[in-house]
């Protein structure tokens, strides 16, 4: 059950990247308050983990997001997904989700092109933000979504 919900916010999240390039501080911070509600009153993870593996989720997502931020690879909407993914989860489901996001990525930007000529053009201006030439900055949530999926699926 606590995956599902994980899932539809990661979706909404994916969904609102895709589309706005941005995602709103109300699913971002409002999700890792909720989050560290939770780790507080019972003493897990949203998924379940001990409280230190929490805390080593979190330093993990800004070890890998800050870096892309500085460089302007990442956006401060990015950072704080990752920062809510690792309070609500731990460091093996925060690892997971960054190498299924880098492979759902890399995946894109073969397939991208290819797909892009067979998609209607609604969906298309709806996801004009993922259209093959903005390879260089993609929004990142959808990939996150991508590997959280993969990652679910194996660790579960």
């Amino acid at each position: 059950m606590h995956s599902f919900v994980l899932l539809i916010w990661l979706t909404l999240c994916a969904a609102q990247d895709a589309r706005q390039r941005h995602i709103g501080n109300g699913l971002t911070l409002g999700v890792g308050g909720l989050a560290t509600v939770y780790l507080l009153t019972t003493g897990n993870t949203w998924l379940g983990a001990e409280p230190v593996q929490g805390a080593w989720a979190v330093l993990l997502a800004l070890a890998f997001t800050l870096p892309g931020y500085a460089l302007k690879r990442f956006g401060a909407g990015d950072v704080k997904l990752m920062t809510a993914f690792g309070v609500a989860t731990d460091g093996a489901h925060l690892l997971g989700v960054f190498i299924g996001a880098a492979l759902a990525s890399a995946l894109w930007v073969l397939l991208a092109p290819r797909l892009w000529l067979h998609m209607s053009q609604r969906l298309r201006e709806r996801l004009r933000y993922m259209r093959p030439e903005a390879s260089k900055k993609l929004p990142f949530a959808p990939f996150v979504l991508a590997g959280s999926m993969l990652t679910l699926l194996w660790l579960h």
